[in-house]
């Protein structure tokens, strides 16, 4: 990615900054910080603003801010002083009066800590600034997410072919994410969920020592996180034996919900209405005690984040958003079904970014 794409970013930062009427914003955040500047690391944070576009980190990552934000101020420090008293020197230093900070990623403790180090300083909560940037994906982005469904959807492949009745969960979690590696992953996106039969029904199940002789079919929940640090996020219930009718006859439910779903995609749309859209098959059908959970959310640079599908969201979609639509219905003692796809919000509708196949397809 050009450095005149993050200068692009933080260009549009310094204005929502203005707004909010602060001489700077402190992000904190990881993921922002990235997002901004391009830093891989930890530990570190960007005071930007009208007057200050400056980097706050340690020794450790000299070299790093060098092969990585060239040309980007920066003020280092060492061993000698904590972050938060760097952080509260820097400030005086620069002859900050009113900061901003990212209050959903700053603990109540940092906050009184900060204002207790500079109580000449007024320190204002503020939040989303940099989320409401990251909710549009450019070019680059969604071609960073393309190669991660890439990379999880041929692990996915892989692993499929290496079913044994013997294989546990937590195996093929392992081969599955050795499989994404192999071709390129960092790593997963997240921890696999491998729920076989009844512990499907586990929306956040862990994987554990279960065979899948134990049951003719299996959840499973991955992804993969690609070298840009994009992740996707995908579910599939595989059969691995002979598909019990009741299995059947909600997987076709979650399908027809996913599809109302698909069909409600576009510009403007209200992320609630999209959710009642497939929440309204799933009633219908008489499960909707049995999904939990909202329709789905954003995904780009985190696995979760804006916008989010839900009966109380109150977002609108926008082209450049990619988002999982993953309807589910989760039977207690028997399993569960929930289909998940990543999708592209474009100008004039949806664009499908997963592939794969949607049929309960045998391991074997």
């Amino acid at each position: 990615m050009t450095a005149d794409r993050y200068q692009d970013r933080r260009a549009k930062l310094v204005a929502a900054v203005k707004k909010s009427k602060v001489e700077g914003l402190l992000v904190a955040h990881e993921p922002n910080v990235r997002y901004l500047t391009g830093f891989t690391g930890d530990s570190s944070q960007l005071l930007i603003g009208p007057e200050h576009t400056l980097m706050i980190s340690d020794s450790r990552f000299e070299t790093q801010l060098d092969q990585e934000c060239p040309g980007l101020e920066r003020v280092i420090r060492t061993t000698r002083t904590l972050m938060a008293d760097f952080v509260a020197q820097t400030l005086t230093d620069r002859r900050v009066r009113k900061v901003g900070i990212e209050a959903s990623a700053t603990s109540v403790a940092s906050f009184n800590s900060l204002k207790e180090k500079v109580p000449a300083v007024e320190v204002v909560p503020l939040d989303g600034l940099v989320e409401k940037l990251r909710l549009i994906k450019d070019k680059g982005e969604i071609a960073a997410i393309r190669t991660a469904i890439d990379l999880a959807q041929k692990g996915f492949q892989g692993v499929q072919a290496m079913f044994t009745p013997d294989m546990t969960e937590l195996q093929i979690a392992h081969e599955l994410e050795h499989l994404m590696r192999r071709r390129g992953a960092l790593r997963a996106a997240f921890e696999p969920i491998v729920g076989v039969g009844s512990l499907s029904a586990l929306p956040h199940y862990r994987a554990g020592h279960v065979k899948l002789s134990s049951s003719p079919f299996v959840l499973i929940d991955w992804g993969a996180l690609e070298p840009g640090g994009y992740h996707s996020d995908l579910t599939r219930v595989v059969a691995t034996g002979k598909i019990p009718p009741k299995l059947e006859k909600l997987y076709r439910v979650v399908e027809k919900a996913r599809g109302a779903a698909l069909s409600e995609l576009r510009p403007g749309a209200a992320c609630k209405a999209v959710d009642a859209a497939a929440r309204k098959v799933i009633a219908d059908a008489g499960f909707d005690r049995f999904f939990g959970h909202g329709l789905g959310h954003g995904v780009g640079l985190e696995i979760h984040e804006n916008p989010r599908f839900s009966p109380i969201s109150e977002e609108t979609l926008q082209p450049g958003m990619v988002v999982t639509i993953e309807p589910g219905i989760y039977l207690p003692d028997f399993g569960g079904v929930r289909l998940e796809d990543d999708v592209l919000i474009t100008r004039d509708g949806y664009e499908l970014m997963s592939s794969v196949p949607l049929e309960m397809e045998s391991g074997h």
